[in-house]
């Protein structure tokens, strides 16, 4: 919120609350009594990463809407990086911590280092992703792209990045990569063993949903996005009807 008001941005923050057990709601709900602009979602368990950001993204108000991790592990005020890129033509605009390695202020562990990149280059081969980082958690989106792409999502776990990405390339969008400054957050909860696994079989999943036409049958009876709306009620302190520049913050 400091960043958000610095910067004279203007913008919502949205926390969404991933079915957590500890005092997050309880601390949301103090903050909020004094940013207005600040609203908390709360999904009905614990339901994944990318259950959440698209909770999150397709309630923010905002002409660009953006999702972030709880950590900022890419400071806030890096999106100004992500907002030049979506203002000078771009539909989605995702950070990158791996096209300018100068700005990692904090070094991942080697064997996290190597299993990203394994992961990294399985994607760029299995998804037909060109991009260096597909799973930095810092990526924005101009609403009416967000509105279609999180829409069309079924990845709701840790596999959700290269399905998003993945859908879209298939609608034509023009995605821009983009350098961010990073640093590694060791209290980072991803199983690269585990969760490594699901998400080889999240990509194997996205591929076949591709080959059976899934995604092309989803987006043809997808013709007209300009009269969907959003269900609010989940939305806690909404108080205020305004458009907003972008926001959407996922803690689990």
């Amino acid at each position: 919120m400091s960043c958000v008001a610095e910067r004279g941005w203007d913008a919502e923050v949205v926390v969404v609350d991933d079915g957590s057990k500890d005092d997050t709601a309880a601390i949301v709900h103090r903050w909020m009594e004094h940013h207005p602009r600040l609203h908390l979602v709360q999904n009905p368990g614990n339901k994944g990463k990318g259950y959440s950001v698209r909770n999150g993204l397709l309630q923010a108000a905002g002409d660009i809407v953006m999702f972030t991790d709880a950590d900022l592990s890419a400071p806030m005020e890096e999106a100004e990086r992500l907002i030049a890129a979506i203002e000078d033509g771009a539909d989605v605009a995702i950070g990158s911590r791996w096209m300018d390695r100068t700005r990692q202020t904090i070094h991942q562990p080697l064997y996290r280092q190597f299993f990203g990149r394994c992961f990294n280059w399985i994607t760029r081969t299995v998804m037909g992703l060109p991009f260096k980082d597909t799973q930095c958690g810092f990526k924005a989106f101009k609403r009416s792209a967000a509105q279609v792409i999180f829409r069309l999502q079924t990845i709701e776990r840790w596999g959700f990045d290269p399905e998003i990405l993945f859908i879209a390339r298939k609608l034509k969008h023009v995605i821009r990569e983009v350098p961010v400054t990073w640093g590694h957050d060791e209290r980072s909860r991803m199983s690269y063993l585990k969760d490594g696994m699901k998400m080889l079989e999240d990509m194997a999943r996205i591929r076949a949903n591709s080959l059976a036409g899934r995604y092309d049958e989803a987006i043809a009876a997808m013709k007209d996005t300009s009269t969907m709306v959003t269900p609010q009620v989940a939305k806690v302190g909404a108080n205020v009807a305004q458009v907003a520049k972008m926001g959407a913050e996922v803690r689990q």
